[in-house]
Order: structure tokens, then C-alpha cells, then sequence
């Protein structure tokens, strides 16, 4: 299977990290978006929305989205599972990882859109107010983060699951390219964001 990446995305190092727990391995095809490559319409006819990550399955079918592709993996490699093991724990783990996607992501997104890196390259004509918003709920989001992990080793309860992938890739692509890191005083936010990191998949 081939993943359709760029380096630094986080959303493919979303799948690569997935994949990497499941002992699964993916040709990774490098997506200069940079040069626009995920907007041809070669690459176009794999994704209509023109985003990476994309898997391509050996007999040349695509899954695009992050989430949708670990749950192919997950389907077709179902342990060690990271999306839950009976109805409670599957429907838990995705309501705390759509808390994330929804509550933090898209703060972050939208501080992104509106922050320097993105305003070089002079895409989109950005709104300064919003990116001060953003970051505020950012900020506010970690601090709630830092009081629930008071009470969990985990996002979702005591076990590593897909929903502590995605935040992991939320705060490392806030904190290196959107100015958005966690303050040190909160600790037991650092505290998981040490332990998640220090594993092998994690390196991806």
C-alpha cells in the first residue's frame, strides 16, 4: 500500500503513527505540496479534495482522510485495536477523538491560516482577529487537557488509542509551526505528551 505524504504534514503523520503501532508498513509517495502536487489532476482523480494523506490499495483503489484510513488499517489489521474493543470503549474513543478534531483542530487551523507561515505565501487574505481568537481557545483547550489528565493516563481512559494520536499530532504541529505550545506550568499535559512521544511510533 502506498500513503501519499509531505513531510511535516500532520494529518499523514496521523497514519504513519497508526500504521507504526499496528506493525503495518506503507510505501510513503512524497506529495511536494510545496509545488502544488496534490492539486493536479493526476493526483486529483485520487483525492477530489486535493489533500493528502491518500492510501492507495495495491490494485490501485484510494482512501483519503486521516481517521478513515486508520480505520481501514484497523479493519484489516484489527490488533492491538486503537479504536476500541466493545461497543462502550468504540463509541468512547470517538467522542473524545471528535473533541479534538472539533474543539482543537480546528482553533489551530484557523490560527494557522492566519498566522505568518501561510500569510507568505499570501493564499488567503487573513483575519487577525480571528487568529487572536483562536489562540486563545487553544490555550483555553489545554488548560482543560491539563485538568483531565489529572484524572486519565490517557485521552480516552487508561489506554493508548487513536484519539492520543491525534491530539499528539494537534499539539507537535501547533507547537513547531503555528507558535502554539502547551505552557510549561501545565503538567500533567506534559506529563502524557512525554510518555506518548518517548514511544518508537511516535518517531514518525
Amino acid at each position: 500500500m502506498k500513503l501519499y505524504e509531505y513531510q511535516n504534514a500532520p494529518n499523514p503523520r496521523r497514519v504513519k503513527i497508526f500504521a507504526a503501532e499496528k506493525g503495518v508498513e506503507l510505501e510513503l509517495v512524497h506529495c511536494d505540496m510545496a509545488q502544488r502536487a496534490h492539486k493536479t489532476d493526476e493526483f486529483l482523480i485520487k483525492n477530489p479534495s486535493g489533500k493528502i494523506p491518500v492510501l492507495e490499495l495495491e490494485d490501485g483503489r484510494c482512501i483519503s482522510e486521516s481517521v478513515a484510513i486508520c480505520k481501514y488499517l484497523e479493519l484489516i489489521h484489527p490488533e492491538p485495536n486503537l479504536f476500541g474493543s466493545d461497543e462502550f470503549e468504540i463509541a468512547y474513543i470517538e467522542s473524545r477523538n471528535r473533541h479534538i478534531e472539533f474543539e482543537l483542530w480546528t482553533q489551530i487551523g484557523t490560527s494557522w491560516v492566519n498566522g505568518p507561515i501561510v500569510g507568505a505565501l499570501g493564499l488567503v487574505d487573513q483575519i487577525a482577529d480571528a487568529k487572536t481568537a483562536s489562540d486563545k481557545n487553544v490555550n483555553t483547550y489545554y488548560k482543560r487537557l491539563d485538568s483531565e489528565f489529572s484524572k486519565s493516563q490517557f485521552v480516552a481512559g487508561d489506554r493508548y488509542s487513536v484519539a492520543d494520536i491525534t491530539l499528539l499530532t494537534a499539539i507537535d504541529f501547533a507547537s513547531s509551526m503555528v507558535d502554539l505550545k502547551p505552557d510549561e506550568t501545565l503538567s500533567n499535559l506534559a506529563r502524557w505528551h512525554a510518555e506518548i512521544s518517548s514511544r518508537p511510533s511516535s518517531k514518525n
